[in-house]
């Protein structure tokens, strides 16, 4: 399919000043991918040098490395040692462009998408937009837990965290002290163990040095899972390995527990339990983001967009959808293909291929998910990892998860950064300067300043003039 870039009538290099971003006219197929996160890239990589034209949308400039968000959430990297600039990934693609803006609304019937800073015409659209927090509509849990989905989110954890144990240790309050020095992390998958491990070894090697007044039992973690076992998509030997390493942390887990209801200040859960915290880390659950435009049918569980073997939307010619966001149903995967960076790198990577067949008329075979095994660390020196038919835990799984993350990350400085502080941390336990940047204010009391702020500016009575 070639559509006519009505937008871009002048020579290569230059723009008509319309509502049209502005892009070169190269005459070549245009590919549009939203999301630059792990399956949008492998698509990216796979057409570079190629004879498309891809442009690439994000409403960030630069990359993020989930899997180590915690990381950055417990002071143990710096945020730049795992975000990575589109443009310095995309240098030397000639075919590839970036574009900064968020994609709002895609209109098929014109193979237009809709953006906040313009429209663009594509030849192919891909959505790899990804997922956001769901919280199953519970408003106050919504509004006064943090999630981490983003890198911004790591640093509010950070910051909370911080601020929280600060205002402890001038507080004289004990309800007040033990809602601040406590830790719900609500889901056990992979970022909830990780998240876990990692505050509970916070706990035992940071907290004596840094707040001396503190006794270590004063900073307690609780994590809450709905069903009776952790790492459910893993094995149950990794389940029940998790489960001892997180006990020998002094980490509460709690089991067939779900939560109700969070005031910012006491957790409340379904079967009456209520915790004092004021800091609600959640996990639980996630769901898909993508532009309007896409017909509700099409739409599944998880707000998931259903694809066929191949990837297409269904219903659409020429819209895709890859990663976390695609829903391939089949009976080999009736809940879709699993919502992991591995997936998401093999669906773009074979997207990449199919597209350049599609154009060339050439056949394409179906996707096919080839499942590698899984990796979870519960702090250092620890981790689970189920491989086939292996599956084993301790030091050499977490060497394991050491070295295929490090290997994943963008950006050779990034690499560096992220091993010289694994290693300082390895043999002495010392991690990143823990420093408040910024004033963290939780979502209520910043939607609060502002109705107050309105107000005032509202009610004031004005001069005239």
């Amino acid at each position: 399919m070639k559509v006519k870039h009505s937008n871009n009538s002048l020579e290569e290099s230059s723009c008509m000043v319309t509502d049209y971003i502005c892009l070169p006219d190269s005459g070549l197929p245009r590919i549009v991918v939203i999301g630059g996160g792990f399956a949008g890239l492998a698509l990216v990589e796979k057409l570079k040098h190629k004879e498309v034209q891809v442009v690439l949308f994000d409403k960030n400039n630069f990359h993020q490395f989930q899997p180590l968000f915690y990381q950055v959430a417990t002071s143990a990297l710096e945020p730049d040692s795992i975000v990575f600039p589109f443009r310095k990934q995309i240098k030397g693609y000639k075919n590839v462009m970036f574009r900064l803006a968020e994609a709002e609304e895609i209109q098929p019937s014109l193979n237009t998408l809709l953006t906040s800073k313009g429209k663009v015409y594509y030849d192919y659209l891909v959505l790899a937009t990804g997922t956001t927090n769901n919280f199953f509509g519970m408003d106050n849990v919504e509004s006064n837990s943090l999630g981490m989905k983003d890198i911004r989110d790591s640093l509010n954890i950070r910051h909370m965290m911080l601020q929280n144990l600060e205002q402890a240790a001038i507080t004289c309050d004990d309800d007040e002290r033990d809602a601040l020095t406590n830790f719900v992390i609500v889901g056990g998958g992979p970022a909830g163990v990780e998240m876990a491990g990692a505050l509970a070894e916070f706990c035992k090697y940071i907290l004596p040095k840094d707040y001396p007044e503190y006794p270590s039992s004063i900073m307690n973690i609780y994590l809450i899972e709905a069903i009776d076992e952790l790492l459910s998509t893993m094995s149950k030997k990794a389940s029940t390995k998790t489960l001892k390493y997180l006990k020998a942390l002094d980490v509460k887990v709690l089991f067939n527990e779900s939560v109700s209801d969070y005031d910012g200040s006491k957790v409340t859960t379904k079967s009456g339990k209520t915790i004092l915290a004021k800091n609600l880390i959640w996990t639980a659950g996630v769901k898909g983001q993508f532009p309007k435009g896409i017909d509700e049918k099409h739409v599944v569980r998880g707000n998931r967009i259903k694809t066929d073997p191949y990837l297409k939307v269904e219903g659409y010619e020429n819209i895709f959808a890859i990663g976390d966001i695609a829903a391939l149903i089949s009976e080999e995967t009736p809940k879709g293909h699993p919502q992991v960076a591995q997936a998401a790198i093999q669906q773009g990577k074979y997207l990449g291929n199919s597209i350049l067949n599609i154009i060339n008329k050439k056949p394409t075979q179906p996707f096919e998910y080839k499942d590698k095994g899984s990796l979870a660390t519960v702090g250092k020196r620890k981790a689970v990892a189920d491989l086939g038919k292996f599956k084993f835990a301790g030091y050499f799984a977490w060497l394991l998860w050491s070295i295929v993350h490090l290997l994943s990350i963008s950006g050779f400085r990034n690499r560096l950064m992220v091993g010289f502080n694994w290693a300082v941390s390895y043999f002495t336990y010392e991690k990143s300067n823990r420093l408040i940047i910024r004033n963290f204010k939780p979502k209520t009391m910043r939607q609060q300043t502002t109705h107050i702020a309105n107000y005032i500016m509202y009610s004031m009575p004005r001069q005239k003039v």
